[in-house]
């Protein structure tokens, strides 16, 4: 039986002298305590050695994949082939399968040739010939460290792991340079309140403090190379009538001590945003010509490297940073926001409000191929992210001018939008509609009107009192009703007179006409006198009536009385 032993330095074949040692698996390792016992069992037959450590990446390679490689090859069929009847014992099943179907060879793996591997590794040194204990140690490790960054995918040249940490150092340094502005300006101000009005960037103001030291020192201090001439006169002025404390030289002393502190941090924040800008460019131009340095830097700190990056999808790009807001919405069931860290890129930033949405999508998709170029590709241009940054321009020029031609559907046309025009109806109400009595369009004959009320005088059917349409009264009538009438003894009997002629009246059609209401008041007039007449006549014979009686009864009692 022959045995396949790998090895960092090469591939090395060994002859088995006892097969059946093989046998006892448990006590196979007492047989290997010596090299004397383990040169009994096994005997080196051939040795290939590696040329350099690339040769055995190659090889620990295919075999890691399951592959034949060109070194392993050619020993098989240098040594192995020549005693082809024999066994070839081997550490992995999956690459027997392999040798068994190319170069049609019988191979063994089982838990003996497992413990046998063991037991020749403790004795490698003493039965691999030829070769020093320090090179084997040199080209394990060589090789241990080529394997493990091919395993990680590991480039020199892409070294993304200092974006991650350049970004995230200058994030750091913003916010202490934050506080240490605030702490500054705050300390000094009570000193000088009034410079920090004057000044406003923060960067001027410390080395304004830095250089100026005591509010007293301002008018005899040249300001213009930190400051205009405009300002620097403001901040003259401005010592001499200035409302702060006095302070002594020790406190002065720590202010100027924590200024050159903001200016030293400033000018290396600076520098490191520069080198940040290159290592961008060298790594991922397409996406730092899509959405810039710092936003493209923060997505690959966010999702880990640039490889991870790539894995996602284009609507994972857009919402990345956003997702406390996204799983948030997810719970209440409300609208997922529609950006994350890609707000913050300049494209977006320049948009309305109306249309942030649809340019964040479409960058997001274009970001999306950029970052996969960038990963995957193996041009260092950025060509293609020029050319997609002009697309979306132009397609946000189109959105901010309107210039969208085509309408869903079978619209061709640019969309026209009517002007809005406020229409103000002011309506009258209309009393006519309360009237229930038809209205008649034709005038009558006098004569016809005059039959109609002869026949209805008779009769006196009970109809119920229906007020006559308001628009019908006409000038005319208004001067009639404003003609004081003549007020009526008694009201009762007037009142009832009136009533039983308004129901006559109403009982059948009144022509609207001037004539006839003239003619109707005529009547009602000569009514009322005649009634009054009757009313006088009634009075007098009651009246006398009464008198009779009285005197009746006078004379009864007269008579009775002449009786007694």
């Amino acid at each position: 039986m022959l045995v396949l032993f790998e090895t960092a330095a090469g591939y090395a074949i060994f002859k088995v002298l006892d097969e059946s040692k093989l046998q006892q698996v448990d006590s196979l390792y007492k047989e290997f305590e010596t090299p004397e016992k383990a040169n009994k069992i096994v005997k080196m037959k051939h040795f290939e050695k590696f040329q350099d450590t690339t040769e055995a990446l190659a090889a620990a390679t295919a075999l890691v994949e399951g592959k034949i490689g060109k070194s392993l090859k050619k020993v098989l069929k240098k040594v192995v082939a020549k005693e082809a009847h024999e066994q070839l014992a081997i550490s992995d099943a999956k690459l027997g399968g392999v040798i068994k179907d190319k170069l049609d060879l019988s191979c063994v793996h089982s838990p003996a040739v497992a413990e046998l591997m063991r037991c020749i590794r403790s004795q490698m040194e003493n039965l691999i010939t030829g070769l020093p204990p320090r090179e084997i140690s040199a080209m394990s490790l060589g090789l241990a460290h080529s394997l493990s960054r091919y395993k990680l995918k590991f480039s020199p040249d892409k070294v993304d792991t200092m974006i991650v940490q350049a970004i995230s150092l200058l994030d750091d340094l913003d916010k202490e340079l934050n506080n240490y502005i605030m702490r500054c300006r705050e300390w000094y101000g009570w000193h000088f309140p009034e410079l920090g009005k004057t000044i406003t960037d923060n960067l001027a103001y410390c080395k304004t403090v830095r250089k100026i030291g005591d509010r007293t020192n301002v008018a005899s201090t040249d300001l213009s190379d930190i400051l205009p001439e405009e300002i620097e006169a403001e901040v003259k002025l401005a010592a001499e009538i200035s409302m702060g404390t006095e302070v002594s030289e020790q406190d002065i002393g720590n202010i100027r001590h924590l200024c050159d502190q903001v200016v030293e941090i400033s000018e290396y924040r600076a520098q490191l945003y520069d080198y940040l800008k290159n290592r961008m460019m060298a790594i991922a131009p397409n996406l730092t010509v899509m959405v810039g340095e710092l936003v493209g830097a923060r997505l690959i700190s966010h999702a880990g490297s640039l490889l991870n990056l790539a894995k996602h999808p284009a609507s994972t790009v857009q919402i990345l940073g956003a997702e406390k807001a996204l799983f948030r919405a997810l719970k209440t069931r409300k609208d997922t926001p529609k950006y994350g860290l890609i707000y913050h890129a300049s494209l977006v930033g320049q948009t309305t409000a109306k249309n942030k949405g649809k340019i964040s999508r479409m960058l997001a998709a274009k970001t999306a191929l950029a970052i996969r170029y960038d990963a995957l590709g193996e041009d260092t241009n950025a060509e293609m992210g020029a050319e997609n940054r002009a697309k979306l321009e132009a397609r946000l020029r189109q959105l901010e001018e309107k210039g969208i031609r085509r309408i869903s559907g079978t619209g061709k046309a640019m969309a026209k939008m009517d002007k809005y025009q406020h229409k103000s109806e002011v309506r009258i109400y209309d009393p006519s509609a309360d009237s229930t009595i038809p209205s008649t369009s034709k005038k009558r004959k006098f004569a016809e009107v005059e039959e109609e009320e002869e026949a209805a005088e008779p009769t006196t059917p009970v109809v119920k009192f229906k007020k006559p349409k308001k628009e019908l009264v006409t000038e005319e009538e208004m001067e009639a009703t404003a003609v004081p009438e003549e007020i009526p003894k008694k009201k009762k009997k007037k009142k009832d007179k009136k009533a039983e002629e308004e129901v006559k009246e109403e009982g059948e059609e009144v022509p609207v006409t001037e004539t006839s209401e003239k003619k109707k008041k005529k009547k009602d007039k000569k009514a009322e006198e005649e009634q009054e007449e009757v009313n006088e006549n009634q009075e007098v014979s009651v009246t006398e009536m009464s008198k009779n009686k009285k005197k009746k009864k006078k004379k009864v009692k007269e008579e009775e009385g002449g009786d007694d």
